[in-house]
């Protein structure tokens, strides 16, 4: 999976036809979208049709003996960014304000954390009825989004506001939610993060303290913009945001084949990772077991200058963690590796050094503008980069 999931959970109302158009819309959106039926629901349109429309199974029962073994509402539950129930019919929505959980859409959206958007769809005197406007406030003080039907023409024939909201405005407003802004939207953003280690022998190692926390903030923007996130993981302290695209990797080498096989579908490559500069050319595959111990050094692939002599018109963004002479050090980096955008960092200050969840920057651009910035956390820094790549 390499973006965000949309549940649709679809209930029995004529109204269903419509939700086809919805889950093409939200595919062609970006996200990923799992449909789960009521048993009613698949009087008015098949499985079969969402299925084809989303490219992912369609469940309609909670005893399905074909399935994989696994609690599957927790795990449709955990998945989702947000589920969307459309059309939402007066029972569902009774149900679902007084806790009832009898089938698989109802559990499912019961243990989900996501935001729940309900899009009701039924005659106009039971929309306002009062036990249905009671269930619906009863969501809303849960904090659950209400999409309001419009008016007009009923399948019943009468005339008045039940409606179920159109597809377009449905998508629309899901995707206000998961993606306010949308900027890298159709991007491909390549993402280093983490540590590599070399190996001494069978049971030691080099490494440096990265933590891979920038990287995977980095990757988390990406994602919340509309882009596709890659990542490229060494060892770190924290796992990848769900829904990036990850490749774990071990050693610099390892890493700079993963980035030349994969660097080509990108827009932009950001290496924010810390790669071993050198490699142990004497290893042992056993243990070590010596009164002293004296390494050969030899010298690793550069990812980034690689990366900076076949970027053509893809942006290359890389970082620099400095002890000393910081501007100096990161512009001849910069220049060194052809990259258009340098991250500058002095690890000594306190908030900017390794697996904090704070960094101060400066960022330094190949056309000389320098932007120096206050500590922020690095989820906030993540978004400036981005915006800085974005205005380029």
């Amino acid at each position: 999976m390499a973006v965000k999931t949309v549940i649709v959970g679809v209930t029995g109302g004529i109204a269903a036809y419509k939700s086809c158009e919805l889950v093409s819309r939200l595919k062609k959106l970006g996200y990923n979208v799992r449909v789960i039926m009521s048993r009613n629901a698949t009087e008015f349109v098949t499985p079969l049709t969402f299925e084809t429309l989303s490219n992912n199974r369609v469940v309609t029962d909670m005893f399905d003996k074909d399935r994989p073994f696994e609690v599957e509402h927790i795990s449709f539950a955990k998945e989702a960014a947000a589920f969307v129930i459309a059309p939402a019919t007066a029972n569902f929505i009774g149900k679902a304000a007084e806790g009832i959980a009898d089938d698989m859409l109802t559990t499912t959206v019961m243990a989900t954390l996501a935001p729940v958007i309900v899009c009701p769809a039924m005659n106009v005197n039971m929309y306002f009825s009062p036990a249905v406007q009671k269930n619906l406030a009863t969501l809303k003080e849960r904090g659950w989004h209400i999409v309001e039907p419009n008016e007009g023409m009923l399948a019943c024939g009468d005339v008045g506001k039940g409606r179920m909201e159109e597809p377009e405005a449905i998508a629309g407003y899901v995707d206000g939610l998961l993606t306010p802004n949308p900027d890298y939207r159709g991007k491909t953003v390549l993402i280093t993060a983490g540590a590599t280690r070399e190996p001494v022998d069978g049971v030691r190692f080099i490494s440096n303290r990265s933590s891979g926390k920038m990287g995977m903030a980095i990757a988390e923007a990406v994602m919340d913009r509309g882009g596709k996130a890659v990542v490229i993981q060494g060892y770190t302290s924290v796992g990848a945001p769900k829904g990036a695209e990850v490749v774990k990797v071990s050693t610099t080498e390892e890493m700079y084949s993963a980035v030349m096989e994969r660097y080509k579908e990108a827009d932009i490559i950001i290496k924010a990772a810390a790669p071993a500069d050198y490699k142990v050319k004497n290893y042992s595959a056993s243990k070590i077991k010596a009164p002293s111990l004296s390494l050969e050094l030899e010298k690793n692939p550069d990812i980034a200058a690689a990366v900076g002599k076949v970027k053509e018109g893809r942006r290359l963004v890389v970082f620099a963690a400095e002890t000393e002479e910081l501007l100096k050090n990161a512009r001849k980096k910069l220049d060194a590796k052809n990259a258009d955008m340098i991250v500058a960092n002095d690890v000594t200050m306190e908030g900017a050094g390794f697996d904090a969840d704070t960094n101060i920057a400066t960022l330094i651009k190949a056309d000389g503008a320098i932007i120096s910035l206050e500590k922020m956390t690095k989820s906030e820094l993540a978004h400036v980069i981005l915006d800085e790549i974005a205005a380029m």
